[in-house]
């Protein structure tokens, strides 16, 4: 058994190190079904090495109080509590509606126009965030890892900061969401300390012992998990860990991502929120906003949206707030179609303001 990376830093360098009781476990992660399982396990050893080298200096004042908040929480006795926490509450509408998260990022896996052509990158999180709040975002995420999506913690602090000044205002603040790729306790309260509500922790990367333990620590800081599963197995894993937000991704098939969350066998008395994500095509036909109504007809909670919201452009018809709003419209495949905004078919420039009335 060994310490976490994060138990060996305080050791070394702020002297305040957790209870062996409390944080020894193995370092070893379960292995993933997932064809993915290889990536995984690079990424999680390249991130691993970063964490070690943040916390060479030492932890700043405001993490390491997360820090002692979180040993306090594991160490607390309290029982669990099923009842939904906010972000859970806020993903979870009525039936027949679906919910945005809406994902930032610095870097796209496609190429995007919807960029500060000035600065040579997305518009900053003062310009975008009230952006994802006006357009009916539920939630922003950050991707919070810089060799993957190009953004810091500080990110996640300056989305926190603008969509806390909206306090009294209509639409008020969305929750935040940190979505590093956690493999360390230290990322939990560096999520904490920049103001997010909520973290992802990705089953097929740490498997199901750390996923655990993971949930328990963010539990502490009264962050919401989101765990991100890539088939049925991962996701019943999940819940019978404690997760209550699962989140399905990696999968090209929207059939096949319907399919790792249905027929999940949930404790009584527990509700769970499932979460699709809307892989961005490199096309400008927008079927995304399609496989969006999709989801929420095979039952979603909520969808999960990231480079689709950049691709397009400033146009005001492609504007990444019509994309949100085309999105959890309450339109459907057999009414209307998005594809025409892509310049092909009869009134291809009106589909998606048509869908927004």
């Amino acid at each position: 058994m060994q310490l976490s990376s994060l138990t060996l830093a305080l050791v070394l360098n702020v002297g305040a190190a957790f209870s062996p009781s409390t944080f020894t476990f193995s370092s070893k992660t379960s292995s993933s079904t997932s064809s993915l399982n290889a990536i995984g396990v690079l990424a999680r050893k390249a991130k691993e090495a970063a964490v070690r080298e943040f916390c060479v200096g030492g932890l700043s004042p405001d993490v390491l109080e997360k820090v002692e908040e979180m040993k306090a929480g594991l160490q607390s006795e309290e029982t669990s509590d099923e009842a939904p926490g906010p972000i859970q509450a806020r993903l979870t509408k009525r039936k027949g509606t679906i919910s945005l998260i809406a994902e930032y990022k610095r870097k796209f896996a496609v190429d995007t126009a919807f960029v500060d052509k000035d600065a040579g990158g997305v518009f900053d999180p003062e310009v975008l965030s009230p952006v994802f709040r006006e357009f009916g975002a539920s939630c922003v995420a950050i991707m919070a890892d810089e060799r993957m999506g190009g953004c810091t913690y500080e990110d996640v602090s300056e989305f926190e900061k603008e969509q806390a000044s909206a306090k009294g205002d209509m639409p008020g603040p969305v929750s935040i969401i940190s979505s590093d790729l956690i493999v360390d306790e230290v990322q939990i309260a560096q999520s904490a300390a920049a103001g997010a509500g909520a973290i992802v922790v990705t089953f097929g990367v740490v498997g199901a012992e750390k996923a655990e333990f993971f949930l328990k620590c963010a539990k502490a800081l009264n962050l919401e998990t989101i765990i991100a599963v890539s088939n049925k197995e991962e996701a019943q894993q999940a819940v019978d860990l404690g997760a209550r937000l699962v989140y399905a991704t990696g999968f090209d098939d929207v059939d096949a991502k319907c399919e790792a969350v249905q027929d999940l066998i949930v404790p009584e008395g527990a509700q769970v929120c499932t979460i699709a994500n809307i892989l961005a095509n490199n096309n400008k036909a927008l079927e995304e906003v399609e496989e969006a109504w999709i989801c929420r007809d095979k039952g979603f909670n909520a969808i999960w949206v990231s480079d689709a919201l950049y691709k397009s452009g400033n146009d005001p018809t492609e504007h990444a707030g019509a994309i949100m709003k085309a999105m959890t419209a309450k339109s459907s495949v057999k009414w209307a179609s998005a594809k025409g905004m892509g310049g092909k078919g009869e009134g291809a420039r009106e589909y998606l303001g048509d869908i927004l009335m």
